[in-house]
């Protein structure tokens, strides 16, 4: 029930905006506030704005923080330098994934934006393995964040902002900026395969920070959790909990460029190096319908005739026109051209794999 979800401090301008809400994670989100399709197409063409305050923001900090970080983490936090973003994952000593997350770095304090439904999980594993010389913080209360996502995010930002600030950093670099005098940290980061910026403020002024980008010169479409969720699937991006799980290793999810597997000794690095080099039994491929068909979360997937996967997500590419989606299938049959089937209502309906990603998102810059 609505009554016992989580609300994020935007909740009642996204009422008066006329979102419709629904339960993610524990949080009764913003699906969408007209047509998820136009609020896609935005991003894709334009920019659009995303409330994503149910992330979670996790300070691992102190003299100890970067080796303790190594061992917990699967890609090589020395690897960014200060002012730098990282896709990483956290994993079980099996090599289970328990998250995915952005890690952003400021000398020897690093802060972990996580997945919503996975907060606790992460700060459990997180304190676990901390030792001295490691401090573990959960910052998720205090702090809000806006995603503002399209080819024409610097429109949006830049009359807001100090020349020579957001507009100039490169992806996966972050700063602190204020934005519409809201005091930010701003990054080149996103989870729709458009350029743009992840804006986070403390909990208490997102509500300005929001109305200063809708009343300014170049104002970003709102956008929920609907158009966020077709944006990621048309690049082929996981989402935990559907291509992403304990039961699952980056290695099986094509995330293995995200891992140390050269010579890194995080948590589960022996299990992904023999995947590596001895291969899964199966692999996280994209997908499209060659005809008509919506393939949902469930379905199973058939080649000649015979079972060779399970559909982890899908739906109506807006981009695309055509149904699209993300599955897990025997790695024999896993190459790019494949033909499959969708078991649709119990009817088999063509498709094909195809390469991420499924979309040419606009150039990065």
């Amino acid at each position: 029930m609505a009554d016992d979800l989580r609300r994020t401090p935007l909740h009642a301008l996204h009422a008066a905006a006329g979102a419709r809400f629904g339960g993610f994670a524990g949080w009764d989100m913003p699906i969408r506030y007209g047509e998820v399709r136009a609020e896609h197409l935005a991003v894709r063409a334009d920019v659009g704005c995303f409330d994503v305050s149910h992330m979670g923001q996790i300070e691992v900090r102190g003299p100890k923080a970067q080796g303790f970080l190594a061992e917990v983490l699967t890609n090589d936090p020395a690897r960014a330098s200060e002012g730098e973003a990282q896709y990483t994952l956290i994993c079980q000593d099996d090599g289970g994934a328990i998250d995915d997350l952005i890690l952003y770095r400021r000398h020897d304090r690093y802060l972990l934006v996580v997945n919503a439904g996975n907060i606790a999980a992460c700060l459990d594993r997180l304190t676990e393995l901390a030792g001295d010389g490691v401090v573990v913080e959960d910052l998720s209360e205090g702090l809000a964040m806006l995603a503002v996502q399209g080819p024409h995010w610097r429109a949006a930002l830049t009359p807001l902002s100090a020349p020579g600030g957001p507009a100039s950093l490169d992806p996966f670099h972050f700063m602190d900026a204020t934005v519409g005098g809201v005091d930010c940290v701003v990054a080149r980061t996103g989870y729709t395969g458009e350029p743009g910026v992840e804006l986070i403020c403390d909990s208490g002024r997102v509500a300005d920070l929001w109305r200063a980008l809708m009343s300014g010169p170049h104002p970003p479409s709102p956008a929920g959790l609907g158009a966020r969720d077709t944006l990621r699937l048309e690049m082929g991006y996981p989402l935990y909990g559907n291509e992403l799980n304990r039961q699952r290793t980056p290695v099986e999810a094509g995330l293995g460029w995200a891992c140390d597997l050269a010579s890194g000794a995080f948590r589960g690095a022996d299990v992904m190096r023999a995947q590596r080099d001895h291969g899964t039994q199966e692999r996280l491929v994209a997908f499209a319908m060659d005809g008509a068909g919506i393939p949902r979360s469930g379905c199973e997937v058939r080649v000649g005739g015979q079972p060779a996967g399970t559909v982890t997500s899908g739906s109506l590419s807006p981009s695309l026109g055509i149904g699209i989606g993300m599955a897990y299938v025997t790695t024999e049959h896993s190459e790019p051209g494949t033909e499959i089937e969708i078991m649709i209502r119990e009817r088999a309906q063509p498709g094909r794999i195809r390469r991420k990603p499924l979309v040419n998102s606009s150039p990065r810059d």
